[in-house]
């Protein structure tokens, strides 16, 4: 099956797999999509992430597995929301100042700058701006 947007897709089996609870949810691998889920590790946002080999030669399938709070039965996500912000229909860039805070600094932004995928505190360090991929709270 053809995707228009495989990181809405990844968002959207993460967003999918966390209202059924979910342990692990595997997503099609590609860089970005490794890129993100190694943010959303180093964030404390999932616990973990591997890449598996599928049947196919060149098919891989990014397995995440997720995090949660609270005992057996009131356990709760630690991802309340994930958010697209760029799209392939209209693609959102930011500027070094301009560059979104979460809810008052509680989420993240992930952004793709020239010196690679990173968070927006992160690329605010490094004074660079680029294409603004999704918020995460």
């Amino acid at each position: 099956m053809s995707v228009n947007d495989p990181i809405s897709d990844m968002l959207t089996r993460l967003r999918n797999g966390l209202m059924i609870q979910k342990s692990v949810v595997a997503i099609p691998s590609s860089k970005m999509k490794m890129e993100i889920a190694r943010i959303l590790k180093e964030e404390g946002y999932i616990e973990d992430f591997e890449v598996a080999e599928g049947e196919k030669p060149h098919q891989t399938t990014l397995r995440v597995k997720m995090k949660y709070v609270g005992e057996r039965r009131f356990k709760r996500p630690v991802i309340s929301g994930l958010e697209r912000v760029s799209r392939p229909g209209r693609r959102i860039y930011t500027r070094k100042q301009d560059i979104p805070w979460v809810l008052s600094g509680m989420g993240i932004s992930i952004l793709s700058t020239p010196k690679g995928v990173m968070t927006g505190q992160r690329a605010r360090q490094l004074n660079v701006g680029g294409e603004l991929l999704c918020k995460v709270w």
